[in-house]
């Protein structure tokens, strides 16, 4: 999905910074772009985040293409590139690429702006032509999503809507992940700053909400817990539940 029309670029060559620590895809890239000579200009290729953010300084291009993770954490260097790049070169286009579809370094990508940012798997990499169209929109403060990536966000979005846990309150859910975490009514009641009974309340109301009754083989607060384990940002280890069964 793009979006966005075709720039005019300076001369007619559009002046790029290339960010990928991994050498098979560097080259798989160098040498798409070895067909596009009279389109783009490679001013550099880096390896990590401290070396794209200098070439941007030095050479100032129109786009930079980077991996979502390099060194020196191998985490989410990528996107931390396109933030800081947005508030100090607002004008250049962002081309990120990722070997995984995960639509929460998409959404954190687009979170403030889908203008010049690009999300492309490292599988397109090796076609020219679609790279190219990537590199053409940003520059013209265009938007690209991976096909692929579009339809996980758009299966994450049903999957939320038809959540049983949608039902729920904040306040509720935050109660619910300290059930999950394995915490007794006392130890959620104080992290939350809440009274003892106010915590009580909500589990009832959680309780309610997800149609749990009582069970003579598993209980109510495994249960729940185990429908939160189950959300895709649930981010509580299954020793949590292990826990709530012993209790």
């Amino acid at each position: 999905m793009s979006s966005g029309s075709e720039p005019a670029a300076e001369g007619g060559v559009f002046r790029l910074v290339v960010a990928e620590d991994a050498y098979l895809i560097r080259e798989g890239i160098r040498n798409a772009l070895e067909h596009e000579k009279q389109e783009v200009e490679v001013l550099e290729y880096c390896s990590d985040l401290g070396s794209l953010l200098r070439a941007v300084e030095t050479h100032e291009p129109d786009v930079v293409i980077t991996d979502i993770r390099m060194p020196p954490t191998s985490t989410d260097e990528g996107i931390q590139a396109a933030a800081t790049l947005r508030e100090s070169h607002p004008d250049i286009g962002i081309v990120v690429i990722s070997q995984y579809v995960s639509p929460h370094y998409a959404l954190w990508l687009f979170q403030e702006g889908s203008a010049g940012r690009a999300y492309l798997l490292k599988e397109r990499v090796g076609h020219r032509i679609q790279l190219m169209e990537a590199i053409r929109a940003v520059a013209s403060g265009g938007s690209v999503v991976d096909p692929k990536v579009v339809d996980v966000l758009v299966e994450a979005r049903m999957r939320a809507r038809n959540s049983q846990l949608g039902q729920l309150t904040k306040r509720e859910r935050e109660v619910l992940a300290g059930v999950a975490a394995g915490q007794s009514n006392a130890a959620i009641a104080e992290s939350l700053f809440l009274t003892k009974r106010a915590v009580e309340k909500n589990i009832n109301s959680i309780f309610s909400k997800l149609d749990l009754t009582d069970d003579n083989n598993v209980s109510r607060r495994v249960r729940a817990a185990l429908l939160f384990l189950a959300e895709p940002d649930a981010e509580v280890g299954s020793e949590a539940v292990e826990a709530e069964s012993e209790g």
